[in-house]
């Protein structure tokens, strides 16, 4: 089977975070549950929306619904740790972005695990898809240039 996903390097992205492991993260295996990850996923994007789009959770109308999600584990971290997380856009659309985030201990070069987050823009009130917001937009802009 020629499908199977490879670790990514982590000069593949143009942003790093770090995030520290919990003891709560390790499963009865002893290593950082595929949970967790998720977590990890959900933490960084949306910091990077905050912080860098300007987004403000509890009071913006349009927020970024998740609407997918996956992740390729190649090799166990455990608690305790520091990570890194690196940040890239796949996909940007006129109402979704597709993230790819990949997460590397210390300095190792290539990713233990790889994960992709599809967020769909929705306007709160009506429910309804709705155009991704100018200062997440240009926030990815800045991202891809940096690639």
């Amino acid at each position: 089977m020629s499908g199977r996903a490879s670790p990514t390097a982590r000069s593949s992205y143009p942003v790093f975070y770090n995030l520290e492991s919990r003891w709560a993260d390790n499963d009865i295996y002893g290593h950082i549950n595929n949970v967790a990850y998720y977590a990890y996923f959900d933490s960084v994007v949306n910091r990077f929306l905050i912080e860098e789009g300007g987004f403000r959770p509890g009071v913006d109308a349009v927020v970024g619904y998740v609407v997918h999600s996956s992740a390729d584990y190649f090799s166990p971290a455990s608690y305790p740790a520091t990570l890194t997380l690196g940040l890239r856009v796949l996909r940007i659309g006129d109402k979704s972005i597709r993230w790819e985030v990949a997460v590397f201990e210390a300095d190792k070069k290539q990713s233990c695990v790889t994960g992709t987050f599809t967020h769909a823009f929705v306007d709160q009130e009506s429910g309804r898809s709705a155009p991704i917001p100018e200062g997440i937009r240009s926030a990815i802009r800045s991202l891809r240039d940096a690639e």
